[in-house]
């Protein structure tokens, strides 16, 4: 606005050179759709940034169900959603995910450029890195859902499961998520593969609640919610993981 007030002080002088007030008028009309348009985006940053854990995690699942059903809206994806980004970021959601390339988050959740802070390794392992990432997205850019979403097949999950060497870095992998499996193969209810998916989620759920000092306090606050999730390779379909 101060760079619109001094445009219109200079251009009186010019008008009255030229004979006209027509430039005035015209200066005083940028001015207002400037800050119009300045305020909408204020809005809407605001908007996305208040959204509560139930609104973000509802617009996720309903996103998913629009996915599934082949009516996807593809929302934030063009040109005009590149412009308003520039300045800044405000997603609604942290998604913790497998690096699996058959679960791309903005096109199963059919959300758009800026939406979600997507952390993506395999068999959605965290370790202080991806933690410092969520705090990141939490503290500063005000995201109150984090999801973690496991899926069918994982294999991650199934390398752990079989067993065997593990050569390099993945034996990392493994060491995170054989808790996982040593407590489906105690169980022994559903195939071990299956069940392990499932309480590998929740263990990282429950990972997350716990670190401290940021997302421990969050969550305790009622700041953040924390909720696991599983995608169906089949179907496209997403359920919550109790």
């Amino acid at each position: 606005m101060t760079a619109c007030m001094g445009s219109q002080s200079f251009y009186p002088s010019l008008s009255q050179a030229s004979g006209g007030g027509s430039i005035v008028k015209f200066s005083n009309c940028v001015c207002m759709v400037a800050a119009a348009l300045a305020m909408m985006l204020v809005v809407a940053a605001s908007e996305e940034i208040s959204m509560t854990a139930d609104q973000a995690l509802k617009n996720l699942m309903d996103g998913n169900a629009r996915f599934v059903s082949g009516q996807a809206i593809r929302p934030n994806q063009g040109s005009d959603r590149l412009a308003e980004v520039v300045g800044g970021q405000h997603p609604f959601a942290v998604l913790v995910g497998c690096s699996d390339s058959r679960i791309p988050p903005e096109i199963i959740f059919d959300q758009g450029i800026g939406d979600i802070f997507v952390i993506r390794t395999a068999g959605q392992v965290i370790d202080d890195v991806a933690l410092g990432s969520i705090e990141y997205a939490v503290e500063h850019l005000g995201v109150k859902l984090v999801m973690v979403l496991g899926h069918d097949s994982c294999g991650a999950v199934k390398a752990t499961v079989d067993g065997g060497e593990a050569p390099g870095h993945i034996g990392s992998l493994v060491k995170s998520i054989s808790p996982a499996v040593e407590a489906a193969r105690s169980d022994g209810n559903l195939s071990v593969l299956d069940q392990a998916i499932d309480i590998n989620v929740r263990n990282i759920v429950e990972q997350i609640k716990g670190s401290g000092p940021i997302l421990s306090h969050e969550v305790a606050d009622g700041k953040i919610g924390v909720v696991g999730a599983r995608y169906n390779l089949s179907s496209g379909a997403v359920h919550l993981v109790d």
